[in-house]
């Protein structure tokens, strides 16, 4: 594998030799929020991500950042990603642009969240604001791509995580759906080709649905640095529920 700087949160490392596991919380209420904290601390995952599109409340900023502090004491140590989805790639209701971005730059500012996830469709402008509000606060940046209809060819998919590296992400995503396992590969190959000769940065690569359920489990070793489990729900179509995943994990890299 070449040489790709790691990301170091909360005694976590994001890109090395094993890839971590992040569980995604999506409750619909504020006072299901801590349910779902210590449902999730449970699992013991590594990383955990609120999906705050997720909540009714997404929209009001106080709220959540009320929201955010009780969640990061429940937390502990345990780092957070705050994603914010765009309804396009995904997301749980439709925010405009500019409301996302306030979100996010006052979250990143009370230094209650460790990475913040944007999404790449946003555009360059959009991009740029919350790269420098990321660095100002210290936060970590992952640039995201969700393609829900089609698997991009290999050459495609590299495109498009170098142009999130090129922008300034610390960590790079894309997360397309497989029609086929051919797709499935295309997906695989594309990571390997990005981690072995072209990445500087962490990479997260997801082939979605039942039919890329391998990639959770094996895109690892072709250099994805996080894979995403389920808790009570999941966030993406495939997800493998946390502990079955560790399970899957386990025994791939102990005896591969």
């Amino acid at each position: 594998m070449g040489a790709v700087r790691t990301v170091d949160i909360r005694g976590r490392k994001i890109g090395g030799e094993l890839p971590l596991i992040c569980a995604p919380i999506v409750a619909k209420r504020g006072e299901d929020l801590a349910r779902a904290c210590d449902e999730m601390l449970a699992l013991r995952p590594d990383i955990v991500e609120w999906r705050v599109d997720c909540l009714d409340e997404a929209e009001e900023l106080q709220a959540v950042v009320g929201r955010l502090g009780a969640l990061r004491a429940g937390l502990g140590d345990c780092p957070l990603i705050f994603t914010c989805r765009v309804d396009s790639e995904g997301g749980a209701r439709t925010i405009p642009l500019e409301t996302r971005l306030m979100l996010l730059k006052k979250v990143m500012a009370t230094g209650q969240v460790d990475i913040v996830d944007f999404e790449l469709c946003n555009g360059e402008a959009a991009i740029r604001e919350i790269r420098e509000a990321a660095s100002a606060a210290g936060v970590s940046l992952i640039l995201s791509s969700h393609d829900f209809v089609s698997t991009p060819s290999v050459d495609a998919i590299v495109a498009r995580l170098m142009k999130e590296e090129e922008l300034g992400a610390d960590i790079a995503k894309i997360a397309v759906m497989p029609s086929s396992i051919e797709d499935l590969l295309t997906l695989l190959a594309a990571t390997c080709r990005m981690r072995q000769r072209e990445a500087g940065i962490p990479l997260i690569a997801v082939s979605m649905s039942g039919m890329g359920l391998v990639s959770r489990v094996a895109a690892g070793v072709f250099g994805s640095a996080i894979t995403f489990g389920a808790g009570r729900e999941a966030s993406a179509p495939g997800q493998i529920p946390v502990a079955e995943l560790r399970t899957a994990l386990g025994i791939l890299h102990r005896y591969g």
